[in-house]
């Protein structure tokens, strides 16, 4: 894969695949490709700081000639809607959860509840032959996926008045969960009564004790001051999920292939560098939010697992989603 290429060569490409892009010629300004990037991590999450740096390499790396805008915070709209642009054409790039897509459902088969035990497993997954096939089912409705995820986190458990340490633990315990039926089927099978609440509602729901508690990464339950309103944090991982990194197939397919290869290995190198910061992050989270008051507890994930076999879950969504992608998910995680 080329690391970079001269001016001349970029100016023979491009001009190749000008009327591809709309390119207008004329001066000198014009023969630029201008991309828009939309998320909604916040401009100091690593999923933006990272992305940002992508930019200023593909900037370099295409004297200038390619420049990837980033817009962090859900400027350009809702994660939903920004998904929709880009499979429009409206918009290049962006990143978000499978999970909050309906169009694809095996972009879900990830936020299988306590099916990835820990890092190593995830990312063989979805770095290999899961990761693959997913991507091949964003391809098929015009979505290009980056080679590499970045990470969002394993989600943890929080709660006002009591630690969680088992899935007794959970009878009866109102949960918010997103609208998502894969979360409300998990804790409804774990015994607990799960409500989806929009995350902008979330503190106030806690706070008023609509809902007991409630699961996020450590980063998000930080950064949303979720530990004013919650004093425990059960460390159970029960979920990962990461953003892929869409493309709208028309548009990438456009780009010259040395554009296409500059861009591939800088935003997966940011990617890759991403999945570092969120690892120290959530290290350094634990020492700072139990200087906050917050009480940590370990639960062993057999326990949770095994409940929710007995209840179906795994059984229901493997009928959902397929024997082939199901099959692709237990060669990580295991027989589920």
């Amino acid at each position: 894969m080329a690391a970079s290429i001269t001016r001349r060569g970029f100016g023979a490409t491009l001009a190749g695949t000008a009327l591809a892009l709309g390119a207008t010629r004329g001066a000198s300004a014009a023969a630029k490709i201008r991309l828009r990037y939309g998320t909604a991590f916040p401009a100091s999450h690593p999923g933006v700081t990272r992305i940002q740096a992508a930019a200023a390499t593909i900037a370099k790396e295409t004297h200038g000639e390619v420049d990837l805008q980033i817009f962090p915070n859900s400027q350009l709209g809702g994660e939903a809607d920004m998904f929709s642009q880009v499979r429009s054409g409206a918009l290049d790039f962006m990143s978000t959860s499978g999970a909050n897509q309906t169009v694809v459902k095996t972009g879900w088969i990830n936020v299988i509840a306590f099916a990835f035990k820990d890092y190593k497993q995830v990312w063989a997954a979805m770095d290999g032959g899961l990761g693959d096939h997913v991507r091949g089912e964003f391809a098929k409705i015009g979505m290009h996926c980056l080679p590499k995820m970045l990470d969002n986190g394993f989600r943890n458990i929080t709660s006002g008045s009591k630690p969680i340490n088992a899935p007794a633990d959970l009878k009866n315990f109102k949960i918010r969960v997103p609208g998502n039926d894969l979360w409300v089927t998990a804790f409804r099978a774990l015994g607990a009564a799960p409500t989806a609440i929009d995350f902008g509602e979330l503190y106030a729901a806690l706070q008023t004790h609509l809902v007991d508690g409630e699961e996020n990464p450590l980063p998000l339950i930080d950064s949303a001051k979720l530990y004013e309103v919650q004093k425990y944090i059960a460390m159970t991982g029960h979920i990962w999920d990461g953003h892929y990194i869409f493309a709208n197939m028309h548009r990438w397919q456009g780009l010259p292939k040395d554009v296409q290869a500059i861009m591939t290995k800088a935003l997966d190198d940011a990617a890759l560098a991403e999945r570092q910061d969120i690892a120290t992050l959530n290290t350094g989270l634990v020492t700072t939010l139990t200087k906050k008051g917050v009480s940590f507890t370990y639960p062993a994930k057999d326990p949770f697992r095994e409940t929710l076999r007995k209840a179906g879950f795994y059984a229901h969504w493997q009928k959902q989603f397929g024997d082939k992608t199901w099959g692709l998910l237990e060669k990580y995680s295991g027989t589920l």
